[in-house]
């Protein structure tokens, strides 16, 4: 079918984090949706492409995001049934903490259109670099700050924890506007049963414009409540103490591999069987 919808990441940092797929998808575009809160990225794509057109207007106070979601993927799809290439460009990539795009793609594939996603750096992976942290070194958790509170976690404390869209902690609205004091007062009474509150955190925003620098306060965890915080400050808890070895599982695949080496050399010991024939005298 005639049509087809491309979801691209534009990265975090304007003009410097987009790869040149998702650049040559814009560029090639009938029409580009801006899924960004940034006029700067706006204009940045108008000089990319001559029909781009903002989705940020559906938005609305006292609107629950829900219904902006779902006419934002009727908005790029009506594009689409007219067999028109669409692209949606959003912030950083377009599959994380981005419920339109997966959405969109969903329903034009349903409908039989050709449609995909391309990823692109998100504020994690600037997070990793700018904080210096790996989450391959103890582990790293991950979850929206609201659905941690809403529902029941069991939470490592020997790994990192990162809380998405502190800001918006506690939310049942479902609103565009932050929470307060009293949401993070009971965000950290669920923090504290794992974490003591002069444990120091890092409140994180990634930088938008090569010009800025990434916000990282550091501070103890109950310096939280009245701290400032917009809707798009992350939550980083550092580990707690270190990792808890297990030597019983330790020993146990110690002696694994020790079998597979005995059983390697008896097999490397073995003479092949000759099955070739013998020559009559």
């Amino acid at each position: 079918m005639a049509g087809s919808l491309y979801c691209v990441g534009v990265g975090m940092t304007l003009g410097a984090h987009i790869c040149p797929l998702s650049r040559s998808y814009i560029e090639n575009a009938d029409v580009v949706f801006a899924g960004v809160s940034d006029g700067f990225v706006e204009l940045w794509l108008n000089e990319i492409h001559h029909d781009v057109r903002s989705l940020q207007s559906l938005y609305g106070k006292d609107k629950s995001r829900h219904i902006t979601y779902r006419e934002m993927v009727d908005t790029m799809l009506a594009e689409v049934k007219q067999g028109k290439n669409v692209v949606g460009a959003f912030y950083g990539h377009p599959g994380v903490f981005a419920k339109a795009p997966h959405d969109a793609i969903a329903r034009a594939r349903e409908m039989g259109y050709e449609a995909k996603m391309i990823p692109g750096i998100s504020a994690e992976d600037c997070l990793y670099a700018d904080l210096g942290m790996d989450p391959g070194k103890q582990g790293c958790q991950h979850y929206e700050a609201s659905q941690f509170m809403l529902y029941k976690r069991r939470i490592d404390p020997t790994a990192m924890l990162i809380l998405w869209q502190i800001g918006l902690a506690g939310d049942l609205s479902m609103g565009i506007d932050a929470t307060g004091a009293a949401e993070r007062r009971l965000l950290l009474e669920i923090l504290a049963k794992d974490y003591p509150l002069e444990h120091l955190c890092w409140l994180y925003e990634a930088a938008t414009s090569p010009l800025q620098t990434p916000r990282m306060q550091q501070m103890p965890l109950k310096s939280l409540i009245f701290a400032d915080i917009d809707l798009h400050t992350t939550l980083v808890i550092p580990p707690l103490t270190p990792m808890i070895p297990n030597p019983l599982l330790r020993a146990r695949l110690q002696q694994l591999q020790t079998q597979g080496k005995e059983i390697t050399k008896q097999q490397n010991n073995v003479i092949p069987f000759n099955t070739s024939r013998r020559k009559q005298p």
